[in-house]
């Protein structure tokens, strides 16, 4: 198949939320097209799209809906034709794709793990004096933090990198979590946050990586994207998003996932928490690369009936 090439006059429309780093992800994407096939800047248009995640502010989001509220508004935008593709954080993406609509164009991933941040002389959680303030609008960090220290106290913080740095110098809480990925592309690791081993916390599943979404039709676009397509990302984000499935997870249930390659291997780690960090059930297991998916459909599986009735909300 012959690509046609975007171009001043006619440019491929990329559909963004509006955040300082989703703009980063978008004008990472912009310029490895730009680089793949030798085009001008002037050959892209970013449309940024205000979502229902963004608009929220005066509550938690899994109050509201859950992952799709920073997806949904760009998609629908995608499916109607008023952008090409659209540029998402693979950490908020559903795992059920709309109709009409395809993931398959992953980048190489960044930095999976998590960032403790703190204004205080203070380096990691162990180190916090008893009741403690953590600030974090995530349900994961936060039965993880509370698994290990339940002596802590934690509340929302909701915003973008700038907005909850701000909320730290305001004393709005002692200290919290940010993305390492994200901390990078903003060019941000001045901040004084420090990296937390995956095995202290393993991070949200799909948490480092980029994902393209494209209208299934459009077989151009499609052409454009493969040439940007990480196959060692894909394959990772395969059986993670599985693991995910198989638990039907949300907003709403605090899941950590991630996958590793070796050679021709994959080892996926998981881990279910209750939401209030009294319990937490993890394991982790080996495959053949091919068999990426099923490992986490079958992880995923293995922990769900592990979890006494009740674990959470959605087991019976």
């Amino acid at each position: 198949m012959t690509l046609t090439h975007p171009s001043p006059a006619n440019p491929l429309k990329i559909g963004t939320r509006g955040s300082p780093l989703a703009l980063a992800q978008a004008f990472e994407t912009r310029a490895r097209l730009m680089a793949a096939f030798d085009l001008p800047e002037s050959a892209f248009d970013i449309k940024v799209i205000s979502t229902a995640g963004d608009r929220i502010q005066d509550r938690a989001l899994r109050e509201a809906g859950g992952k799709g509220l920073f997806t949904t508004d760009i998609e629908d935008q995608l499916i109607a034709g008023d952008v090409d593709i659209a540029v998402h954080s693979m950490k908020d993406m559903p795992v059920d794709q709309p109709v009409g609509l395809t993931l398959d164009c992953y980048l190489p991933r960044e930095d999976v793990r998590d960032a403790f941040v703190s204004l205080n002389d203070v380096t990691n959680i162990h180190d916090l004096p008893e009741g403690a303030v953590l600030g974090t609008s995530s349900l994961r960090r936060r039965a993880q933090l509370l698994y290990k220290r339940p002596d802590l106290r934690t509340v929302e913080f909701r915003g973008n990198v700038q907005t909850r740095m701000k909320k730290l110098g305001d004393g709005v809480a002692d200290c919290t979590f940010l993305a390492m990925a994200g901390l990078n592309r903003l060019e941000m690791t001045s901040v004084g946050a420090t990296p937390i081993d995956t095995r202290d916390m393993l991070p949200a599943v799909a948490q480092g990586a980029i994902g393209i979404e494209r209208r299934d039709d459009d077989m151009n676009t499609a052409g454009l994207l493969e040439a940007l397509h990480h196959k060692p990302t894909g394959v990772r984000l395969a059986a993670e998003r599985a693991f995910l499935a198989a638990l039907d997870g949300s907003c709403q249930t605090p899941i950590a996932a991630l996958a590793e390659l070796d050679g021709t291997t994959i080892h996926l780690r998981g881990e279910i928490l209750r939401p209030d960090g009294t319990e937490c059930l993890s394991m982790g297991q080996d495959a053949p690369l091919e068999d990426a998916a099923q490992l986490g459909r079958d992880m995923g599986k293995i922990l769900r009936a592990r979890a006494p009735k009740g674990f959470f909300g959605w087991i019976h």
